[in-house]
């Protein structure tokens, strides 16, 4: 759209802009990790990336403003909707009575034992990778043609690997360590991981380039469209709408923040949406960049 309204907004090549706006795809449907992923795989240049970082974090916290407003008069908008919002009520009781069976005060040996499975858990990743790439790379040439460079990237499957083991362990007790603050652990490595891609950040650069606003806004305005009226036919509560649309777009550091002008209690859901988000946020930006890519004609 933009291309056909105003090419002249749009500066630089179609590949390297589709390996940009992959990381604002990872955002969106992940987080801050599989932002970095996109980078990484992708080799976006810093110059790009601090223009995509910035239409990221505008145009997420605009949306994000918008929600939180419509946290403070859900009723009205589940009235709109045809909502029956006792399901949050009900949710609401069900993950107290679930925290209060599991939480408790946090031993020496709870958090080496969080440790291990998170610092060994990506060790393990790492040497895999170490093993997976060489492979790859014998096939590299074909995997290029294809359009899947990406499988020869060491860091590729460091996030893959991590990513499922992450999911693995959920099916197991080791889900039980949130009991002791597991989450919470990963809200802080989180924020360092956002505060490092924000220093890659240069405000100033988005104004030599202001077609990715454009397009960032039609992105989001997409997004909003199609929840509002996914939710319209399924009646369901505004509450979804907003922590479902937080968790992609913002991720685990800011979807427990407009859950929680929900209720206090709530923000666990919003923490859970979030790491579903990061769980697939990979795989749907390699999708997109792969889609982008396509029609860019690389």
């Amino acid at each position: 759209v933009i291309l056909k309204l105003a090419p002249e907004m749009i500066v630089g090549e179609p590949i390297e802009l589709a390996n940009g706006l992959s990381t604002i795809a990872g955002s969106w449907i992940g987080g801050g990790a599989n932002q970095t992923a996109m980078k990484e795989i992708f080799e976006v240049k810093d110059k790009i990336f601090s223009s995509m970082i910035v239409v990221d974090v505008v145009v997420a916290n605009i949306w994000m403003g918008f929600l939180l407003y419509g946290a403070n008069i859900s009723d009205k908008l589940d009235l709109r909707l045809k909502a029956d919002n006792r399901a949050i009520k009900e949710l609401r009781d069900n993950v107290q009575n679930y925290r209060s069976s599991i939480e408790r005060i946090p031993t020496t040996t709870n958090v080496f034992v969080m440790m291990a499975f998170a610092f060994g858990g990506v060790a393990f990743a790492h040497w895999a990778a170490g093993e997976i790439v060489p492979f790859m790379k014998n096939y590299e040439e074909t995997l290029v043609r294809i359009g899947l460079q990406s499988l020869v990237s060491s860091f590729f499957w460091l996030i893959v690997i991590s990513t499922t083991i992450g999911l693995i362990l959920s099916f197991t007790r080791a889900r039980k360590l949130e009991g002791v603050g597991a989450s919470r652990w990963g809200s802080v490595f989180i924020y360092v991981l956002v505060a490092t891609i924000g220093m890659k950040m240069n405000i100033l650069e988005i104004f030599n380039n202001l077609g990715l606003f454009a397009i960032g806004f039609i992105w989001m305005l997409v997004h909003v469209i199609l929840l509002l009226v996914v939710a319209k036919i399924i009646r369901a509560p505004f509450f979804f709408v907003a922590v479902g649309s937080q968790a992609n777009v913002g991720g685990a550091a800011s979807a427990p923040i407009v859950a929680a002008a929900f209720s206090p209690a709530l923000a666990p859901v919003g923490v859970l949406m979030a790491v579903l988000g990061y769980a697939l946020g990979t795989y749907g930006a390699l999708l997109c960049q792969y889609l982008m890519a396509w029609v860019a004609g690389g």
